[in-house]
């Protein structure tokens, strides 16, 4: 049975249930559901090619059997790690084989041999912390490091930032393992002279010594000419004198045969790391000073435009950027060895050699991570270009000979001015290899007209310095039609040859290299968003439209990655599952795919069933390069799916739980009662739906305005104002955390005032998607703080969710000058102090302390000023990384325990096991559920710790 091609990724109905019976008929992971094809339909790139369905295999044999079915059936096949291609090489219109779920294990390392024995979706994260344990790492580290599998990085011939000291991945490949797709197994290797070796399927050998005997002089003089040249295939490995199938294997984009195990080198790590910044007034003067600094044998020499800087300076504040010298441009450069003093001497002759007046020598490593990380980021980061538009890959990677890099770097500014288009530069100046998104104008009719020729004149100029489309990233479909650009047609001849003798019929990554697909074919637009009935939140930095928000997603893919060493959190329900579409990045696919289609359906399942996991904890607003808010699209998609129709229970329950906790604040005492009358607690839990495992949180025996009338507002000092937000939790559940804080501002010479009713910030409505009735709420509550900012008047909020509700949501869903004003006004406990010269905080020194900052309070405010002070107080903090698995009503949701069991393992349980005697910090009312739930311990609010010290015992009930 043939396929027949309806359009992009679509199979005919006959063949699709065949494929389908086929496919499991040999036990196979096979998903064709919509929500799957929507995750695999893109990866890092702007092409997107629905597949038939995705294939998840566990062994070398389940790849065989796929292959089988494929041959059968004629179906295409492309092998995918983790979808972090920005070239298109990972998507196809057949099967989707995804080997970063199951064959991503490290199967051994031999520490004298220095290899590793890995699965073709194992993540190089994983490989270097393996590696570490004896001393040894995997050289090249690409800025997808956290993620990117070793498969892809084969496949593309990735190199990354340290290629100028560890080489490409091909110089780090010792062996491989593949499937051709005949269904022969093939392996390469050396043997113990060093000599190359190629096991199984032989055959293909002396073919590919008479293809290459009619292109001596084409292999000998088109390739290899500088260290990035990485376009096409690499055919000077099959040049008689150098016979070496496994690197001409390398960076063949998954076309010639599916990889299913590989043997790399592994390499000591210099002991000692420095880095030098060097400033400069334009990105084109770094360019042009980047050949100089190859003389200090540098292991990474990275260029980076400011503007990519500024961009992490507002997104997260201007303190996550450390000092770095004057300049609107800068080289980072690291020198590495194995003795400190002979690095510092290096460092020192970099930074006076007067290559730029403007140093600076980093050699604290905690310092250089974070820069080093915005170099990471760039992808991301560059997703919205000077001009303030939406940024595109396309033009990615392209390298010329170093020597060149500045001239190439002038004249491609004078191109992008011609075609009317804006960017923000950076990459591996070293090599002369520049990375850069583009302000595509695919809003336009003729946009993919005006990219196709705007590619086709970058081809044209990076050919005439003598470079190369591809300089890590490979040629997909975003570069392969450009190839006769660079290569002569003997050398394309070359490449046909190649293909046939190992895919004769095609079925490998179609489209790709040989016989390419249109660099415009089935690029991936976006399309104003038809958005039906009154709107939710505004959208403001969208255009006012969720289409063009949930496309913010480039596929980068962080939110796939453990981001708690460096302090990040997103994305906990990925980490919990290792399901894609459980990740940030699936779920803005499945959004995108919804909002493509012909009718927006706001109730599709596959929409719901990717937004379930959600626990809103904000952490891709933060975390993830791009700027994404899936907390936001979530509330969004929950309120258009509901609006007018009848809601899940727990939205009535948990979303409307401050007018709950408000009428059993009338009789507290007879609450609580009923919750622990028999079968009465777990009857409620069932009612309300709500997870039959969890507690029922006591309501306070005396709320915090009934004390504040009985007994806080008599004790007024007279102090400087500062009005208290005491939102509806602190109120109804936790009054010692707003009694510490009022007693702590009296010490401190102010004088805290409460709001002459009881606001509420109408989290748990937005969280739910209840946003009509948030923006009723908000805007009560915002116009009387409005007030109080008039006056002249700080907020402080107590709980971190409400108060970052002020900070953001609000201004978000209302937009009005009162949001705003109060949004400016509005502060933690820990900033409030912290800008109060005079005040000086109670002595901790002796106390440990185990924090657990609120997601929100990772997310929207920062936790830099309650470390500080805490540090500033003498206490020994260790702050967690991460979310704490329960995530305001997330966690006691039916359905949602297992999962807020397993987030709440990542970090926070192993800490609490850990420090036993440690004093517990959560300012977060669910952060204390969720630790007393699970560990039954008791956590203080930062103003208790503040004001006394100490655990009390008024905190272990509230």
């Amino acid at each position: 049975m043939t396929t027949t091609r309806e359009g992009p990724g679509m199979l005919d109905v006959d063949t699709g249930t065949a494929l389908a019976a086929a496919l499991h008929r040999h036990g196979l992971e096979y998903r064709d559901d919509p929500g799957t094809r929507a995750m695999y339909a893109t990866d890092a790139s702007l092409y997107r090619i629905p597949p038939r369905g995705v294939v998840r295999p566990r062994s070398a044999d389940d790849v065989l059997a796929v292959l089988a079915v494929c041959r059968e059936l004629g179906v295409p096949l492309t092998a995918r790690g983790a979808g972090t291609s920005v070239a298109g090489n990972a998507i196809g219109p057949g099967l989707v084989l995804d080997f970063s779920r199951h064959m991503n294990r490290v199967l051994s390392i031999d520490p004298e041999a220095r290899t590793a024995v890995v699965e073709p979706g194992t993540v190089q994260a994983t490989l270097q912390a393996r590696a570490a344990r004896h001393g040894l790492r995997f050289g090249p580290d690409p800025s997808t490091h956290t993620r990117c599998t070793i498969g892809g990085m084969i496949g593309n011939n990735a190199c990354g930032a340290r290629s100028l000291g560890y080489g490409r991945t091909s110089d780090n490949v010792a062996g491989l393992d593949l499937v051709t797709a005949s269904g022969a197994r093939l392996g390469t290797g050396y043997d113990a002279a060093g000599r190359p070796t190629v096991t199984g399927d032989t055959g293909l050998v002396p073919r590919l010594r008479d293809l290459m005997a009619g292109f001596l002089a084409v292999g000998r003089t088109e390739f290899d000419r500088f260290g990035r040249q990485v376009s096409g295939y690499a055919v000077q490995h099959l040049l008689p004198e150098r016979f070496d199938l496994g690197q001409a294997l390398v960076g063949s984009e998954g076309t010639l045969g599916v990889l299913t195990g590989a043997t790399v080198r592994l390499v000591r790590d210099p002991a000692h790391r420095v880095m030098v910044a060097l400033g400069f007034d334009d990105i084109v003067a770094a360019g042009e000073a980047a050949p100089l600094v190859a003389g200090y044998r540098p292991t990474a020499c990275e260029g980076l435009d400011s503007r990519l800087v500024d961009v992490v300076r507002t997104r997260r504040g201007a303190d996550r950027v450390p000092d770095l010298p004057d300049g609107r441009a800068w080289l980072f450069v690291e020198l590495a060895g194995d003795d400190r003093d002979e690095v510092m001497d290096r460092a020192a002759t970099l930074a006076g050699s007067g290559i730029s007046a403007r140093t600076r020598i980093v050699d604290d490593p905690a310092v250089a991570a974070p820069l080093w990380r915005i170099r990471e980021d760039g992808a991301g980061l560059a997703g919205i270009a000077p001009s303030g538009k939406r940024a595109w890959a396309g033009w990615e990677d392209a390298a010329v000979p170093p020597g060149s890099l500045g001239a190439y770097l002038a004249e491609f500014d004078e191109l992008l001015a011609a075609h009317e288009l804006t960017s923000a530069p950076f990459g591996h100046f070293g090599e002369g290899c520049i990375h850069v998104r583009l302000d595509f104008p695919f809003d336009r009719a003729d946009g993919t007209t005006a990219f196709r020729d705007f590619l086709a004149a970058a081809a044209k100029l990076v050919a005439k310095f003598g470079g190369t489309l591809s300089g890590e990233h490979g040629d997909g479909r975003a570069r392969s039609a450009l190839l006769p650009t660079m290569y002569s047609p003997e050398a394309l001849r070359l490449f046909g040859g190649m293909k046939a003798v190992f895919d004769p019929d095609g079925l490998l990554n179609p489209g790709v290299l040989v016989d390419p697909d249109p660099v415009d074919r089935s690029v991936r637009l976006t399309a104003e968003l038809p958005l039906v009935g009154s709107r939710g939140f505004r959208f403001d930095h969208d255009g006012g439209d969720l289409g063009n928000a949930v496309h913010r997603c480039t596929g980068v893919g962080k939110c796939r990655a453990d981001n708690s060493g460096h302090g990040g959190l997103m994305c906990p329900s990925y980490l919990a599952t290792r399901e894609e579409k459980d990740s940030t990045r699936g779920r803005a696919r499945v959004l995108q795919e919804m909002i493509r289609g012909e009718r927006t359906d706001w109730r599709a399942p596959e929409v719901h069933e990717a937004l379930d996991l959600c626990l809103s904890c904000k952490g891709c607003t933060s975390d993830c390069p791009t700027g994404i808010d899936m907390p936001s699209y979530k509330s969004e998609v929950l309120h258009r799916a509901f609006k007018g129709r009848i809601r899940p229970r727990s939205h009535y329950s948990l979303g409307m739980l401050p007018r709950w906790a408000r009428l059993a604040g009338l009789a507290p005492r007879l609450a609580n009662r009923a919750a622990t009358l028999p079968g009465i607690g777990r009857l409620m839990l069932r009612v309300a739906g709500v997870d039959t495992r969890r507690s029922i949180p006591a309501f306070a025996t005396t709320p915090f305005r009934r004390w504040w009338r009985r007994t806080g507002s008599a004790a007024a000092t007279g102090g400087t104002p500062v009005l208290l937000f005491t939102d509806s939790f602190t109120e109804g559940f936790s009054p010692a955390a707003a009694q510490a804080t009022v007693a702590l501002l009296r010490r401190a010479g102010f004088e805290p005032q409460v709001p002459r009713r009881q606001l509420c910030c109408g989290l748990t409505w937005i969280s739910t998607g209840q946003l009509d009735a948030a923006r009723r709420i908000l805007s009560r509550t915002t116009g009387e703080l409005a007030a109080a900012t008039a006056a002249g008047i700080p907020i402080v909020g107590l709980e971190p969710s409400c108060t970052a509700v002020l900070r953001s949501d609000a201004v978000e869903l209302l937009g009005t000058d009162d949001a705003r004003a109060v949004a400016g006004n509005t502060f933690t406990l820990a900033e409030f102090l912290s800008r109060q010269d005079d005040w000086t905080p109670p002595d901790l020194s002796g106390t440990t302390v185990v924090a657990q900052p609120h997601c929100h309070h990772h997310a929207v405010m920062g936790w830099a000023a309650d470390r500080a002070l805490l540090i500033r107080a003498g206490a020994s903090v260790r702050a967690l990384s991460g979310c704490c698995g329960l995530a305001g009503n997330f966690g006691v949701e039916a359905g949602h325990y297992e999962v807020s069991v397993a987030v709440a393992e990542q970090n926070l349980l192993p800490a609490l096991d850990a420090e036993p005697d440690a004093v517990v910090l959560a300012d977060g009312f669910s952060c204390r559920t969720q630790i007393t739930d699970l560990r039954g311990r008791p956590a203080v609010h930062l103003a208790e710790l503040l004001l006394d010290g100490r655990v009390t015992e008024t905190t272990a009930r509230g």
